[in-house]
């Protein structure tokens, strides 16, 4: 089953990443200009999307919760390359030069997946996509008490690790709903 899982995930991460790539040469890197307080809220107002159109039922705005779910993926990314980068002033940056730090990000990620995913005995196959939601959310309100606090932790993950974590739930719930629609 987890050879199952590596095959998927890597088919959900090139989605997003060829999103990524597109979107990359339509805008450029303008969110270089966001510091992570604004990314996690970016983050945060996909996830409140989601969350919202799953209690209601329905939406009006017809992009799909795939779609979302893609952009926390990135919007993750994004902000660990943010991280990576440092105090680099550099606005814009080439695919050539960001692709390198994009798969870096993943693969940092995907380790920890796996060993995860060895642990908890890829538990999160028996969860709801709401439940992952939810996850993501609280996660989400934890980077925002971390960034709150400058950064600053007693015993608990940084806000990489949370960045992270939210990736791969967000990768579980499109696996899930890919598997839904076959």
């Amino acid at each position: 089953m987890i050879d199952k899982t590596a095959s998927e995930y890597k088919q959900v991460i090139s989605t997003c990443k060829t999103l990524f790539a597109k979107k990359t040469q339509d805008y450029g890197t303008a969110w270089r200009i966001l510091r992570l307080p604004s990314i996690t809220d970016q983050i945060f107002i996909k996830a409140q999307r989601i969350r919202s159109i799953q209690d209601k039922g329905s939406q009006k705005v017809e992009d799909p919760i795939k779609d979302e779910f893609i952009g926390i993926v990135n919007y993750c990314l994004i902000a660990m390359v943010q991280m990576s980068l440092g105090d680099s002033k550099e606005m814009e940056m080439t695919w050539k030069e960001l692709e390198p730090l994009y798969d870096q990000a993943v693969e940092e990620t995907f380790s920890l997946l796996q060993n995860k995913n060895h642990d908890y005995g890829e538990a999160w196959r028996d969860m709801r996509v709401s439940s992952i939601t939810d996850i993501i959310l609280m996660k989400l309100l934890r980077v925002k008490q971390i960034e709150d606090n400058a950064g600053k932790t007693l015993v608990s993950e940084g806000v990489k690790a949370n960045y992270q974590d939210m990736i791969n739930y967000a990768v579980f719930a499109l696996i899930k709903l890919n598997e839904n629609n076959n």
